[in-house]
């Protein structure tokens, strides 16, 4: 089980690692020491239940769903899409912080946020339920859960240990010049993945 378990943590980090909209949202906040504890733990929890649901076998049934993928498509795109207005409008005005000052948001804004970033975007679901879900479905109960709890484990220490590491990038950020490059970056990642969200749709 043991083996079985560091295959969904691999498949989990093969897939979370790389970059998105929610990592790029998650560094820029940890960056900002912008609620650090609780922005990465809304996202890993968000990714539990996910795989929980595709380990359930629910990737198969949502995969199917042509309705729900439209409305998560269009709905997701949209999201992005403004996210990234912001990250340029930003990146525009410029911006600079000192190695000991917080850019804080409200909580309230800051879990309302996390919640679309992670949940408006497609990809994640793509990525949690039918991927990971269709990978569990190899493996013989009680394998599947072993397996997505590797997946799970690989989740919360990427999260936390990414905005750990925003905020240990604090010091760099105490110049206009390093914010700009974020912003525009997390900017061109939003726009790309909506980018794609949308291609998706109009392929499909």
């Amino acid at each position: 089980m043991l083996l079985t378990f560091l295959k969904g943590f691999g498949a989990g980090s093969g897939l979370i690692i790389a970059i998105g909209a929610q990592n790029a949202f998650v560094l820029s906040q940890g960056v900002k020491k912008n609620h650090t504890i609780v922005i990465p733990l809304i996202c890993a929890i968000c990714d539990a239940l996910l795989i929980a649901l595709g380990v359930s076998g629910m990737g198969i049934l949502i995969a199917s769903s042509k309705s729900l993928s439209l409305i998560a498509g269009i709905g997701g795109a949209g999201f992005l899409f403004f996210y990234g207005i912001r990250s340029f409008r930003s990146a525009f005005s410029g911006g600079s912080l000192s190695a000991n000052q917080k850019v804080e948001s409200s909580l309230k804004t800051a879990i309302l946020t996390t919640f679309a970033v992670t949940l408006l975007n497609p990809h994640v679901y793509i990525d949690t339920i039918i991927l990971l879900g269709s990978i569990s479905s190899q493996f013989q109960p009680p394998g599947h859960l072993f397996f997505g709890a590797g997946a799970v484990m690989a989740s919360f220490i990427w999260f936390f240990a990414l905005s750990l590491g925003g905020r240990m990038l604090a010091p760099l950020f105490a110049r206009q010049f390093s914010w700009r490059i974020l912003d525009t970056l997390v900017g061109m990642v939003m726009w790309a993945i909506a980018l794609s969200v949308v291609k998706g749709l109009f392929s499909s």
